[in-house]
């Protein structure tokens, strides 16, 4: 029997170290040099949120409130589809800045205040102990539940408490994983490759025992539906089963998803852990992708739970197998359980141990003089010890929370507890990364309200409820004022519990950060940090801030001590090639070296404590009120001349854009010119020639016929007629595009027009034995525009249109339509039509389509430039487009008159 089994605790290291195996592997590829971390490393990392409060705590909840487990994921959902808006700006300033942790992020942010960062350390501190805590109780139970057959079967001496054990071993794995170095910055690439690894496991053993569940135990999932519906277990399928108002539902999403970003374990991952921003692209979509498989069996398991009846709803997922005497199953729970708990705390406490290095420990120790700037002792021992004493007294603070408090929450309690408490980060760091004026005070005063309202109506009723009296707190409030009550404070009712504390706890956070901030007073350096922070994209310069002395050997001594030699040589060879000449270690550091040191310090102790560093070794760096004004006057000069030299910039290239356009126009309209040249010059030359030969025949043969010299003086009539139209036709076009062309519109009575164009083309009809058909609509129609050049257009278009019909069977159709105030007057004809390709092209001058050397039309070729233009001049438009005829349709579009002319002008 697999509950009498005593290789759990072995199995246990077993896995353990098959973790630690994977991470070593990982860290030696990065001293190598080679990266692991792609997107897909990078996006199941992001998947430690998932930990034994999501892994056991989901189905536990789901067997007691049914979908009241979806909002815990549909926030991270919501967080990671609007990660490039909001996560990539994080990323930016943490890499701009070497930010540590989430204290470091906000002391950096708001002044470089150590307070800011010693408050946020103790909220993350006390508000992440109950997800440790459920991580320890998880496992434990998990192994007492297999080794001893009893969830409680650890008895009650030290000896044989099971969570202790556990505590202890993940504390001693967490120092071997990830406490190798001094930098917090550097990243653990091998503890980001193992946590990945954990995210597959975790997922692959929920999908095959959900699996499990629908095909193993029941016939799929019409046969556990059938027996859900027979046992009355429909309501755990629809959102009043969830006992949650829609308010409950927004409220503990918006917690989940900012608890998502700012729980420090995922800040950690997301933030510390990323090698690309770019990868965040992959993220936004895969993670939701990973939850909606995590959580694809939740319910067929809850379900299933309940019709087996589990006695303990949080192990649903360890008992269903055990039960059924799948022991391979089991042991793959098992492994996935400790492997999201071990993830979970490694990470987590690998980031709370930052905080409490950086920003508690260390401030301390140089106030008060334990820590010496001066002195010749390397330091970065001492932090490692730090951190990993740290790590300890992390871990064993879960466990005496599980110990207090635990036997009366279930998983996923102890995880919405660390969720809400992270949550009060996000108004902070969101609002501070866009509102300048956000300051240190509002931000401070915010997570102090909200921090206590938190202990109030969380942490006090969870210690309440595990009998540790004042039971009457919970119903009738501190000294009888129902007003006062944890669970319906101001007398606000109808929430959840968890509900009702994350709806106080974020407006009590925004009232103060806003209020403080509008009456709190701004330094010199909290404003240059919020437009660092703000604009992050043009990184503003923060030297400007520096008045102190300090020589460069002391920088360089000390940044020896804190961050090693090799990498101090890289830093000062750098800026010996900035200045171009060779640091002289008895000069004086000027104010980027120094700002640079500042920041290489920043990677190993935090912003707060590096400007503490630098400023113990500082002469004179006070800056006072007057210094301050001229600064801030100076910067904000530099600031109106940079966005004016913008400006300008902006303008000369918009200018000389214009201005290349204007030259490539240039050059078009002289070649156009001197292709318009050449063509009359063609065209001119081409009937002056025919003129002259045929005149001189008739003049040097005088006994030529009659019926010769006839057809000779015809062809000089013809030619001398084409060659007036032509000068007509350039003299027109010359007075219309200089503007000299005098229009006399009116309203002209449409039909009576077109009638006139069609009888002065009616011997070309005839001769070609040519249809034409009109449609004119209303005989009152009127259009504004000039009736000589009207009857010009129409006159062109319908001959236009002979040239291309078939001699004797061609079909020409004349038709209006009125759409609003206007009319269209269409030609079409039943011709070979205009290609797609060249109906812009044919409004040329001396365009014509078909073979331009064997098959030329007659014509000019300006007699579509002119009638367009015509037309333009009366405000309308005119284009070409296929005709339902199945050629071409000249369409021209005119104004209709407001006035309409009489039935006997319009039929003139």
């Amino acid at each position: 029997m697999i509950g009498q089994m005593m290789f759990v605790p072995l199995l246990a290291l077993a896995y353990l170290a098959c973790l630690f195996a994977i991470a070593a592997f990982g860290d030696r590829a990065a001293r190598h040099g080679r990266r692991l971390g792609g997107p897909w490393i990078y996006t199941l990392s992001l998947g430690v949120y998932c930990t034994t409060a999501s892994y056991y705590g989901g189905v536990g909840i789901a067997m007691e409130e049914g979908l009241a487990f979806l909002p815990i994921f549909l926030g991270p959902m919501v967080a990671m589809f609007l990660s490039p808006l909001i996560l990539y700006k994080i990323l930016r300033i943490a890499r701009a800045y070497n930010i540590t942790s989430i204290a470091d992020f906000l002391a950096a942010r708001y002044g470089k205040r150590s307070k800011l960062g010693i408050v946020v350390s103790c909220i993350a501190l006390i508000g992440v102990a109950p997800a440790i805590a459920v991580q320890l109780k998880s496992v434990a139970a998990s192994i007492n539940l297999l080794s001893r057959g009893s969830v409680h079967g650890e008895g009650a001496s030290l000896a044989n408490d099971t969570a202790l054990y556990v505590a202890l071993g993940l504390a001693a794995f967490t120092i071997l994983f990830g406490t190798r170095q001094v930098d917090a910055t550097e990243r653990h690439q091998g503890m980001v490759l193992a946590v990945a690894f954990e995210s597959v496991v975790k997922l692959v053993v929920l999908l095959a025992l959900g699996g499990y569940v629908v095909f193993g135990l029941y016939a799929g999932p019409a046969d556990l539906a059938g027996r859900v519906e027979a046992a009355g277990l429909d309501r755990l399928l629809t959102f009043d089963g969830t006992g949650m108002s829609g308010t409950d539902w927004l409220l503990m999403i918006l917690a989940a998803g900012l608890g998502f970003m700012f729980l420090p374990r995922q800040f950690q991952v997301a933030v510390i852990e990323n090698q690309d921003p770019g990868h965040l692209t992959r993220a936004s979509w895969a993670l939701p992708a990973y939850f909606l498989l995590f959580l694809m069996f939740i319910m067929p398991m809850a379900l299933a739970g309940i019709l087996h009846q589990v006695p303990v709803p949080d192990l649903a997922i360890l008992q269903l197998p055990l039960d059924h005497g799948a022991y391979a199953l089991v042991v793959a729970v098992f492994l996935g359980g400790l492997s999201a708990a071990a993830a979970m705390v490694v990470v987590e406490t690998i980031a709370l141990a930052t905080m409490v290095s950086n920003d508690l420990v260390l401030p301390l120790l140089l106030r008060t003089g334990w820590l010496s700037v001066a002195a010749s002792a390397d330091p970065s021992r001492l932090l490692l010890l730090i951190r990993r004493v740290a790590i300890v007294l992390i871990v064993l603070a879960g466990y005496l929370f599980f110990r207090l408090v635990g036997a009366q929450l279930t998983f996923v309690e102890f995880g919405m507890f660390s969720l809400v408490a992270a949550a009060q980060f996000g108004p902070p760091i969101l609002i501070g990364m866009y509102w300048r004026d956000a300051n240190w005070i509002g931000a401070l005063t915010g997570l102090c309200l909200s921090f206590a309202v938190w202990c109030y109506t969380l942490l006090l009723p969870a210690f309440v409820m595990a009998e540790f009296g004042g039971e009457e707190v919970l119903t009738h409030g501190p000294f009888g004022i129902e007003l006062l009550s944890p669970h319906s404070l101001l007398g606000f009712e109808g929430l959840s519990p968890t509900g009702h504390a994350i709806f106080w706890t974020l407006l009590l956070n925004l009232l103060g950060l806003v209020l403080g901030s509008l009456l709190g007073h701004s330094t010199g350096l909290d404003r240059t940090q919020a437009e660092m922070f703000v604009d992050v994209w043009s990184r503003a310069d923060a030297t400007r801030m520096w008045r102190g002395e300090v020589r460069i050997r002391e920088l360089r001594d000390m940044l020896q001590r804190f961050v090693g030699p090799e990498r101090t040589a890289e830093l000062f060879a750098a800026d010996a090639r900035r200045l171009g000449v060779r640091l002289p270690l008895d000069g004086r550091a000027d104010a980027r070296l120094v700002q640079t040191a500042e920041r290489q310090l920043a990677r190993a102790v935090g912003s707060a404590s590096a400007r503490a560093l630098i400023g113990s070794m500082v002469k004179s760096e006070s800056i006072g009120t007057r210094s301050v004004m001229e600064i801030l006057d100076e910067t904000s000069q530099l600031i109106r001349y940079s966005r004016e030299l913008e400006r300008k910039s902006s303008e000369l290239e918009r200018a000389t854009q214009e201005l290349r356009e204007a030259n490539r126009r240039l050059r078009e309209v002289d070649r156009l010119k001197d292709d318009f040249m050449a063509t009359v010059s063609h065209e001119l030359r081409t009937p002056l020639t025919s003129i002259r030969a045929f005149s001189e025949i008739v003049r040097d043969n005088p006994d030529l016929t009659d019926e010769e010299r006839e057809n000779f003086l015809g062809v000089v009539t013809r030619e001398t007629e084409r060659l007036t139209r032509l000068i007509n036709d350039i003299l027109d076009l010359s007075k219309i595009e200089s503007g000299r062309m005098q229009w006399r519109t009116a309203a002209v009575p449409l039909g009576g027009v077109v009638r006139e164009a069609v009888d002065s083309v009616m011997p070309l009809l005839d001769e070609r034995k040519i249809s034409l058909t009109l449609d004119l609509g209303r005989a009152d129609l009127a259009v504004q525009a000039e009736r000589d050049r009207l009857e010009q257009v129409l006159i062109n278009l319908i001959s236009n249109a002979c040239k291309f019909v078939a001699v004797g069977k061609g079909r020409i159709q004349v038709v209006t339509k009125e759409v609003i105030d206007q009319v269209e007057l269409r030609v079409e004809d039943d011709g070979p039509g205009v290609p797609p390709a060249e109906r812009e092209a044919i409004f040329g001058k001396f365009i014509q389509l078909g073979d331009r050397l064997t098959a030329k039309p007659e014509g000019t070729g300006l007699g579509l430039s002119i009638s367009r233009q015509i037309v333009e001049a009366f405000g309308g438009t005119l284009r070409v487009e296929a005709s339902r005829l199945g050629g071409a349709a000249f369409v021209a579009t005119l104004k209709i008159a407001k006035s309409p002319v009489d039935a006997a002008d319009a039929a003139e």
